[in-house]
């Protein structure tokens, strides 16, 4: 059974406040197709590459529910698109910090199975938990509820299954690859929630230097050209800034 995490549990208003809105609902919906596409094309490549039969079994399976889930979510998003249309001006779109299954932070090719184990299974059981909220955000709507409800019971074998797996590939130190992925997933977001900020405050200076230093410099600049003459100005033949030639 997957179990919401404490920061999910702690913005349950904010993931309120983002499915009971249309537009933001829809939005989330296609996001997560893309997820979950990117993420069974990762895993197909896993497949390829593994040596590990039982794990190339179960990689491919893991990536046909990968794929299933894109299409479920990507019918369901344009359902709602076609029931009504979406404002495409809307400032949040209810996806704030990236998501899904963390493949964005593991390169597949030159990788171990312990170490894609380990970060399918974190990823795996973060997805869980969220889906377990977003489940109960969406009451109102039945059909988008069941999609959460079936995705959710793939994810918890998935969930099961990589840490299973885990245990028998690096059987004396399957824990330490899990907190090590863990806790190079929350460095990754930390990172990106770095970097967003410093793109706001960076931001934030230029449009205050724009506002604040320009205009004195601007009205300098103006201030000088009413002391310029129009037209053209003569040049003395024997200062060394006179133009003697064409070339």
């Amino acid at each position: 059974m997957a179990k919401a995490g404490h920061l999910d549990r702690i913005m349950r208003p904010l993931h309120r406040w983002v499915w009971r809105d249309h537009d933001r609902r829809v939005r989330k919906l296609l996001a997560f197709a893309e997820v979950e596409t990117d993420g069974g094309r990762d895993i197909l490549r896993a497949a390829e590459l593994t040596p590990d039969p039982l794990l190339r079994r179960l990689y491919l399976e893991h990536a046909i529910d990968e794929l299933r889930h894109g299409d479920l979510f990507r019918r369901r998003g344009a359902s709602l698109v076609r029931a009504r249309r979406v404002n495409p001006t809307r400032l949040f779109n209810g996806n704030p910090l990236p998501g899904g299954h963390g493949l964005d932070d593991l390169s597949i090719d030159g990788e171990p199975d312990h170490r894609l184990l380990a970060f399918l299974h974190v990823a795996e059981k973060s997805a869980a938990g969220r889906f377990t909220i977003y489940r109960e955000m969406v009451d109102d709507d039945p059909e988008t509820r069941e999609i959460f409800e079936q995705i959710l019971r793939d994810e918890v074998f998935h969930m099961n299954y990589t840490y299973t797996q885990l245990a028998r590939v690096s059987p004396t130190a399957y824990r330490r690859h899990v907190w090590h992925a863990r806790a190079k997933r929350m460095w990754n977001r930390y990172l990106r929630v770095a970097a967003a900020l410093a793109g706001a405050i960076g931001s934030g200076m230029l449009t205050a230097m724009y506002f604040v230093l320009l205009p004195p410099f601007a009205w300098l600049a103006k201030r000088a050209e009413r002391r310029e003459p129009t037209g053209w100005t003569s040049i003395a033949p024997h200062r060394p800034d006179a133009a003697r030639s064409q070339y």
